[in-house]
């Protein structure tokens, strides 16, 4: 009879998690000392900083941010919940929230909303079940229950990338008819009579569809002149701007101005007159919004209105920090007016 050996049943052994106390012995410490050095860096001392790095790049710490949450009834997490991820308006404001957000340790939970009110209410409710230090939200412009959970959750609300309607805490950001009315008269003052904004699913960006308002008033309050709307509900690509410049051609053939809802719009519009020989500036001026990272590059180059959205991200961020800084303070509704830049270029 043969007899067969066995193996041995390997068992995995069970990983201890570091801990705070680890960290406050390595950096001979105290754990109140390590515990404030991630609540809040700038009260611990450099030296005691330093000792605190050390450990925790030694030991391989990693720290448990909900469990301080729970304890301290919030987390160190900024949920921020923009309308797309793959616009780089939003993209440049998100970076620099989170580089001015990182250095205060606290981290950033991205979310986004395909312009959808009800997709943003949900979001919302999830972001509340982490106990955030603070929502940002894109917008002046939420479904009740939005604002609702928002307004009893008592958490700080910054509204970015647009000011002209009561906030529900604090707002960074600028008045979008405003920039729909320095297109307009930035084409008045070239000449043009016959204007024309076109934009891409104006029905779900509000801010966009401000912006066309805007233009067309101030188009409309100029003797002489005039100003339309059209629009396709497909997002924004320079496809869209060929063919909304195709029906232009048609319904308003002396169209001589255009403002577009933004940059890739404004590209579209510039490659099809191109393709139809259309003379640009001499017989169509064109406006884009954005000044994306082609638009100076363009041929022509292309006028454009620059939001400052860095500027959004850090003064956005500037209010959170200051809010979780001094939560006994009596909280101050801040509204801030970051503006904008109109770059006059070859395409008016």
């Amino acid at each position: 009879m043969t007899m067969v050996a066995s193996k041995p049943i390997r068992t995995r052994r069970k990983m201890q998690r570091v801990t705070i106390m680890d960290v406050a012995a390595r950096a001979e410490l105290s754990p109140s000392t390590v515990s404030l050095y991630f609540r809040k860096p700038d009260a611990v001392s450099a030296a005691a900083s330093e000792a605190i790095a050390r450990a925790i790049d030694a030991l391989d710490y990693v720290p448990n941010l909900m469990a301080g949450g729970l304890a301290a009834a919030s987390s160190r997490v900024v949920s921020i919940i923009v309308p797309s991820v793959r616009n780089a308006f939003f993209a440049e404001t998100v970076a620099a929230l989170q580089d001015e957000l990182g250095k205060q340790r606290l981290q950033v939970m991205l979310s986004h909303t395909e312009y959808k009110e009800h997709d943003e209410e949900n979001l919302v409710r999830t972001a509340l079940s982490w106990a955030p230090a603070a929502v940002v939200l894109t917008g002046l412009s939420h479904s009740a229950a939005t604002r609702r959970l928002l307004h009893d959750s008592k958490v700080p609300v910054v509204e970015i990338w647009e000011l002209g309607s009561p906030t529900m805490d604090m707002a960074v950001g600028f008045h979008h008819d405003q920039v729909g009315h320095a297109a307009a008269s930035h084409l008045l003052q070239r000449g043009r009579k016959r204007l024309l904004f076109v934009g891409a699913r104006l029905h779900e960006d509000r801010r966009a569809a401000r912006r066309a308002q805007g233009f067309v008033e101030a188009a409309r309050n100029t003797p002489g002149a005039s100003a339309e709307i059209i629009q396709n509900p497909a997002p924004a690509s320079a496809e869209v701007g060929a063919m909304l410049l195709g029906e232009a051609r048609l319904r308003f053939p002396t169209v001589d101005g255009i403002a577009c809802s933004n940059d890739h719009i404004a590209l579209g519009v510039i490659f099809e007159c191109q393709r139809l020989g259309i003379a640009i500036p001499e017989r169509l001026s064109v406006v884009g919004f954005g000044d994306l990272s082609f638009s100076a590059a363009a041929n022509p180059s292309l006028t454009t209105i620059r939001p400052p959205g860095d500027l959004i991200g850090k003064e956005a961020a500037r209010l959170i920090i200051a809010r979780i800084l001094h939560p006994d303070a009596e909280p101050q509704q801040a509204v801030i007016d970051t503006r904008f830049t109109l770059l006059h270029r070859q395409s008016s």
